[in-house]
């Protein structure tokens, strides 16, 4: 079946932020006693909506500490990642230009908020090339692994899901496309990818995987064809 239209992740797949929020994240719970490896932390908290990361969290605390998780916690976390963001930040190597090259309709579908989704856009120059299809998990009542977020934008671009692809690099990410009967390319070419990322967006359902843009690019020339 032919691919129709394209829904790209923002964070670690349009732009290389999940580097940066993962390291502020883990060294701010570890103050709080909460320590993960690597591919526990990327598999379980990377792809949630913010109100499904602060419940998971929360639940870890309680295990922990039998109390939850401190009320200054979110407001901590943004006060030390945004300076971050907003000097560190850059898109992925490639994005733009593939996006200059795609003509198939195409939306972004993040779990983070509205207004911080379009931010990181804008920092990267990467905002004009979605007009109004930026879809938050804001705009649904179920963040991922539901399969809402990226149904909205299936019908907000007309395309019906089957013939859509997701280009996902997280696990709770690859289970909302699967859910929506969408294709998914498994993306691992962020800086926070680990060496079992791969394996681990294959077991979700990830159709196929992708390292870099260069990839991606090679995909889109084929027509995506595996789909």
């Amino acid at each position: 079946m032919s691919i129709q239209a394209i829904i790209f992740d923002n964070d670690g797949v349009l732009v290389d932020s999940e580097v940066i929020h993962t390291a502020v994240e883990r060294e701010l719970l570890a103050e709080f006693g909460l320590h993960y490896e690597d591919e526990v932390y990327n598999s379980r908290f990377v792809g949630l909506s913010p109100p499904d990361f602060l419940s998971a969290l929360d639940d870890d605390h309680r295990d922990l500490h039998n109390a939850p998780l401190p009320s200054h916690f979110l407001a901590e976390l943004k006060r030390r990642a945004w300076p971050r963001i907003e000097s560190d930040l850059r898109a992925m190597p490639g994005a733009a230009e593939l996006l200059r090259r795609i003509e198939t309709p195409y939306a972004v579908a993040s779990s983070a908020a509205f207004e911080r989704l379009k931010i990181k856009l804008t920092i990267t120059d990467l905002v004009h090339f979605f007009g109004d299809h930026i879809y938050s998990s804001e705009h649904v009542a179920r963040g991922k692994p539901a399969p809402d977020l990226f149904l909205h934008a299936a019908s907000k671009l007309q395309i019906a899901p089957e013939r859509c692809l997701v280009i996902e690099d997280s696990v709770h990410g690859v289970m909302a496309a699967r859910a929506a009967s969408m294709s998914v390319i498994g993306f691992t070419g962020g800086g926070h990818s680990d060496s079992g990322m791969a394996t681990r967006l294959r077991a979700a359902g990830a159709h196929e995987i992708a390292a870099s843009y260069a990839e991606l690019t090679r995909f889109w020339q084929s027509g995506f064809d595996f789909a």
